[in-house]
């Protein structure tokens, strides 16, 4: 578990699974992702995310607010399985959208990226996204990470031609 001023970042728990999907699979904030997604297939992540924990010690964390102990969403770190980023560790983020704008997705992710460098033997922490996602983008950027145009892909979850095909690659290298 990963506490920060205002959020705990902790593994998943059976019960999650519905509340993640009840507040995170919208049109909002799937817009990037495919768009609103079957919600059994949407909570099956729950089993995905536990089994990266028990596996690696890591996996896209829980997000609870702590003043009230809503759930927020997912921050953390990930083994990436797609193009140039496969096998390297992946930051990554979804928070329901009234947490939009309020700074909870930094304080994660630099949490996140704290206990990276703190527990992981990586040399660096990569991020992707699609070009239209300014939001992930722009704290890519506040995060420190370098855009690598040298990475960017088309994802195989999208065909050529499709809005979300075309992905952006960032990476943080560990502080020296």
């Amino acid at each position: 578990m990963i506490e920060t001023e205002r959020l705990i970042l902790r593994p998943w728990r059976d019960a999650d699974a519905d509340e993640f999907v009840r507040v995170t699979n919208t049109e909002a904030v799937m817009a990037h992702l495919g768009g609103v997604d079957d919600p059994a297939r949407l909570a099956a992540s729950c089993g995905r995310q536990q089994a990266m924990q028990a596996e690696h010690g890591h996996c896209f964390w829980i997000v609870e607010r702590k003043a009230d102990g809503a759930l927020l969403g997912f921050c953390g770190l990930k083994i990436g399985n797609v193009g140039p980023i496969d096998g390297e560790i992946e930051i990554g983020w979804r928070l329901r959208e009234d947490a939009w704008g309020q700074g909870y997705a930094r304080e994660g992710a630099e949490a996140s990226l704290a206990w990276a460098w703190a527990n992981l033997p990586v040399d660096r922490v990569m991020a992707i996204t699609v070009p239209a996602n300014t939001a992930s983008w722009g704290l890519m950027t506040r995060l420190g990470m370098t855009r690598r145009p040298d990475l960017d892909f088309g994802h195989p979850s999208f065909e050529p031609g499709h809005p979300l095909h075309a992905h952006i690659t960032y990476g943080i290298e560990r502080p020296a």
